[in-house]
């Protein structure tokens, strides 16, 4: 701890910054942390580094339908080996996103996994509940269960999770019947989830006012799933199924209705539009009088929020247009196994 301070004092000194004494994220009395990076330290820090820990986000296109949302939420509780630590719901895209943290065996089994076993039960409980049909929202989506993506943590490797990832988006195809892709390390060449999107249509509203209304208008697929049947059902949808290294998602409002334009600006802050590397943007209608910029950062240790907050606003003010605070819609990889660590009592 001596020493994680001096560096931080020292940094502090040269930039005299006092506000960093200010930053604690994570306000459990039984952890010790640093006073100046608020980080834990000590015994306690090295546990969490050594644990065993795979988390898995999953993204449901449903958050208005509070019956549906607490039948997930209790198919989440079936396997106490495994917690929700945190839940990101936004009424106005009608999507929540709930991340699911778990510990893995010191030789995991992708056949015999806790985390695997919860979000089964989960995305069963979500086409039991929601139809994609009655679904509308501003935001993308291609299923009911749109997007799950498996992540290490701590000393867990991304081979270990991609063979999870693999083994469940198998269970899913084949014991729910939806049409299943899959991709990163997941997938044997390493696919993209963005490619997996363009080839299905993700990015083009299928309604009026930049809304996704409804289904599929066609049960057919313009490419052959991974797993499962090779039809969709208008009330299912299709699922994606991933595993990779950490991403940040950062979303950056902006105070217009100009989709246009703000999809000019999310093309020039994206890597593939020349702008910044590792980034992924697109513009989303966000209420009436808001269009966001909703950002994946794939290396966030590289390119964070920060770097895209100041890279937005610039943009934005060649536009004439003012900007928001951007945020984050989920924890840090940190603050999640913290919190896993709370929940299950292993400080």
């Amino acid at each position: 701890m001596l020493e994680c301070c001096l560096v931080h004092l020292l940094v502090w000194s040269i930039n005299f910054w006092p506000q960093k004494f200010l930053i604690m994220p994570h306000h459990y009395p039984n952890l010790s942390f640093c006073a100046v990076c608020g980080k834990p330290q000590g015994p306690r820090r090295r546990k969490m580094l050594k644990l065993m820990l795979a988390c898995c986000k999953v993204y449901i296109s449903e958050s208005r339908n509070k019956s549906a949302l607490e039948s997930i939420e209790r198919a989440a509780k079936l396997f106490p080996e495994a917690a929700v630590v945190n839940k990101f719901e936004d009424v106005t895209y009608n999507r929540v996103g709930y991340t699911v943290v778990s510990k893995l065996a010191p030789q995991p089994s992708p056949d015999s996994c806790p985390l695997k076993s919860t979000v089964f039960s989960m995305v069963k409980a979500a086409f039991e509940n929601i139809d994609l049909e009655m679904h509308s929202g501003s935001h993308p989506r291609l299923g009911v269960v749109d997007h799950i993506c498996f992540h290490p943590l701590s000393c867990t490797s991304l081979d270990q999770v991609a063979g999870i990832a693999k083994s469940f988006a198998a269970e899913v195809g084949s014991g729910l019947q939806v049409p299943t892709f899959v991709y990163g390390a997941a997938h044997e060449e390493g696919r993209t989830l963005d490619l997996i999107r363009r080839e299905l249509g993700y990015f083009k509203p299928n309604s009026v006012g930049n809304q996704w209304t409804g289904g599929p208008k066609s049960e057919a697929l313009p490419m052959h799933p991974d797993e499962g049947p090779a039809q969709m059902t208008q009330a299912k949808g299709v699922i994606v199924i991933g595993a990779t290294r950490w991403v940040d998602n950062y979303n950056v409002p902006i105070f217009s209705t100009n989709v246009a334009a703000v999809r000019r600006i999310a093309k020039r802050v994206s890597g593939r539009g020349g702008g910044l590397p590792s980034v992924q943007a697109m513009a989303l209608a966000y209420g009436e009088d808001v269009t966001e910029v909703a950002c994946n950062l794939l290396e966030p240790n590289k390119v964070g929020g920060d770097k895209v907050q100041l890279e937005v606003e610039r943009l934005a003010r060649e536009e004439g247009m003012a900007v928001g605070k951007g945020y984050y819609t989920d924890l840090s990889q940190e603050q999640i196994i913290e919190s896993y660590m709370k929940l299950n009592s292993f400080i």
